[in-house]
């Protein structure tokens, strides 16, 4: 695997602790505990002082309670007793934490340094210190804490959510209690606008009602309540696919639990959640009605009656968001829509020593070309002064080339300070982006500039005629340019990839292109080498052969299709090029290179084919009468 790369996020619940491991390239994967993506928070501390964790604490349970917590993830300057016996609960949660990170090493084949915590909206400073000081405990890297609502809305716009700035969003996570936040998306990120909790709204409260329905006159021992407590979480799974299980009782028959006793049960907790969400929007001070969209997440959220429940007493459609355990940790961690099996390529956040090369080269061709025009014309005697016969359609490939140089190597600057999560820049990482993009745009035109000002004095000739040949065929380009740094600073999509490899442009169309136009250059002043018109027409039909090579490139893709529609097309450039038409060939690759930029945009930006089975959340409609 690809260690060091990774990047940690986990979310450390009251109830269930979920983790992800995430690649540059958006591929991700979730941290698998016995075989299940989520780890139980509940630890139970051994005689000998170690800590035990996950399904292995629930299993000691019963014959140890006293020494179980269910619930470690208490009030951070409360001590918990175990067997008489004060224990600080962040040492608890390190032990959860520790184990994680463990498993996160195994996976990655190596130390992963950047960790993302996720904690609750409500949390204040003394609470987040404290998971701090837990997660430096258990050995982790120095982690960044992201809002668990923040992280949620960051996944659903990875997953294709078309999400306007200034909307407005509900987040419902239903886990062992309830906690809903009210968010604006705003330029640089989701601000929190409101957020209520209520641990006696969720899945805990469920179980407790359920108990009560099962056993409604019973008292069950602690241990074996703890043993009841987990058949039920089993039985409730279970129902998923079955109409009715049976839930072993310790020193009792088995009891019958179907949908509808869980119905019932989780009916009055349900109802309480959804008075949480009328808070919550309450004190946002929103109107519900402009509300875009009330995604539920969590385990509890998973229950059919969720939806129902909500729609009724809230006026909203709830919408349950793809893998609703992981979507926090998914979401902090920055993932993308692959998982890490459908994961082709990795793409590096620091460009590689070729991708330096990919991006020198459009810019090496530049120079080439316009140097190369502006030392090679074919000058005439006139009654005044000299004057000279110039290979515009060089001059204007040499523009086109200077403009994809600088905004493939702006736009790298700017991913590679986005990644950086201690850059210290108070801008968010799309905004960045997009400054990178127009900042390397108009360089683009700054170099253009220049050329033609050069040119002009150079050969003696008027500036407007060097400002045609070298503005106006980067035009397209630069409009091109103005979208994509749009779309970068609203955050509607990112590319696949990246937005570094996003102008990586074809290495090999430029150089053919180059080297063919170069080619039609030299042979122009046949008429005037005596012995050279044969080497010089086939060095112009040669020249014209490699541009057309060059337009297909950038078009086409794949092998076949380029030597299946780039022979005729060659053929056709060879037979078009000549001493006054430079320009029209050249205008041919400067519409290809447009045309892929356009290509681009569609395929990676405004359409992309779905390529993992997490579907994207529509924005709901009125609620179902």
């Amino acid at each position: 695997m690809r260690a060091g790369q990774a990047r940690l996020a986990i979310d450390c619940g009251s109830a269930t602790t979920t983790a992800v491991l995430a690649w540059p390239d958006g591929s991700w994967s979730p941290l698998l505990f016995d075989g299940e993506p989520g780890l139980p928070s509940a630890v139970l501390v051994a005689g000998d002082g170690s800590v035990v964790t996950g399904q292995r604490a629930w299993q000691a349970a019963p014959t140890d309670p006293q020494r179980f917590i269910p619930r470690p993830r208490g009030p951070a300057d409360e001590q918990v007793s175990v067997a008489d016996v004060q224990v600080a609960p962040a040492y608890l949660v390190a032990a959860t934490l520790r184990r994680v990170m463990d498993e996160a090493r195994a996976v990655a084949s190596g130390p992963v340094e950047d960790v993302r915590l996720v904690v609750p909206a409500g949390w204040g400073p003394r609470r987040r210190t404290w998971l701090r000081q837990a997660a430096h405990r258990a050995g982790l890297a120095q982690p960044r804490l992201v809002e668990a609502p923040v992280a949620v809305a960051s996944d659903a716009l990875a997953s294709g959510v078309q999400l306007p700035v200034g909307s407005v969003v509900v987040v419902c996570d239903l886990g062992a209690g309830v906690e809903v936040s009210v968010l604006r998306r705003g330029p640089a990120g989701f601000e929190v606008l409101s957020t209520l909790a209520d641990p006696d709204a969720g899945g805990d409260a469920i179980d407790a009602a359920l108990t009560a329905t099962l056993l409604p006159d019973s008292k069950v021992p602690v241990g074996d309540g703890w043993a009841l407590t987990a058949s039920l979480r089993t039985a409730k799974h279970a129902l998923a696919g079955h109409a009715a299980v049976a839930v072993p009782v310790p020193s009792r028959p088995a009891v019958v639990l179907n949908h509808t006793a869980v119905e019932q049960a989780a009916r009055p907790a349900l109802v309480r959640a959804a008075g949480v969400v009328r808070d919550a929007v309450d004190a946002a001070e929103v109107d519900p009605a402009t509300i875009a969209a009330l995604w539920c997440v969590g385990g509890t959220a998973q229950m059919p009656l969720v939806a129902d429940v909500l729609a009724a007493e809230t006026g909203l459609r709830p919408l349950l968001v793809p893998d609703p355990v992981v979507a926090a940790a998914r979401g902090a961690a920055d993932a993308g829509g692959l998982t890490t099996e459908q994961a082709t390529s990795v793409g590096e956040p620091v460009p590689s020593v070729w991708r330096a090369v990919a991006i020198g080269v459009p810019g090496f061709a530049s120079l080439a070309l316009v140097s190369h025009a502006l030392f090679t014309p074919t000058w005439h005697g006139g009654l005044m002064r000299e004057w000279a016969f110039m290979n515009w359609g060089e001059v204007a490939m040499a523009s086109v080339f200077a403009v994809i140089a600088c905004l493939a190597a702006g736009t790298v600057l700017g991913s590679t300070l986005a990644a950086r999560t201690d850059s210290g820049v108070p801008l968010s990482a799309g905004a960045q982006v997009a400054t990178g993009i127009l900042t390397s745009a108009w360089l683009g035109v700054a170099v253009v500039g220049m050329y033609a000002v050069v040119g002009s004095q150079y050969i003696g000739t008027e500036l407007g005629a060097f400002l045609r040949w070298t503005l106006v065929p980067v035009v397209p380009m630069l409009v091109v340019a103005m979208v994509l740094a749009l779309i970068a600073f609203r955050q509607w999509r990112t590319p696949k990839g990246g937005w570094s490899d996003f102008l990586a442009f074809p290495v090999t169309s430029v150089v053919t292109a180059a080297v063919g136009m170069m080619l039609v250059q030299w042979s122009l002043p046949a008429t005037y080498a005596p012995g050279m018109e044969v080497w010089l027409g086939v060095g112009q039909r040669v020249g014209g052969v490699l541009i057309g090579v060059g337009v297909i490139t950038a078009l086409v893709s794949g092998w076949w299709l380029r030597l299946v529609m780039g022979v005729p097309f060659a053929i056709l450039t060879a037979t078009l090029v000549g001493r006054y038409n430079t320009g029209t060939v050249a205008g041919l690759y400067i519409v290809a290179a447009t045309v892929w930029w356009l290509g681009r945009l569609w395929t990676r930006i405004l359409y992309t084919a779905p390529t993992h089975p997490r579907r994207s959340l529509p924005l709901p409609g009125p609620p179902h009468p």
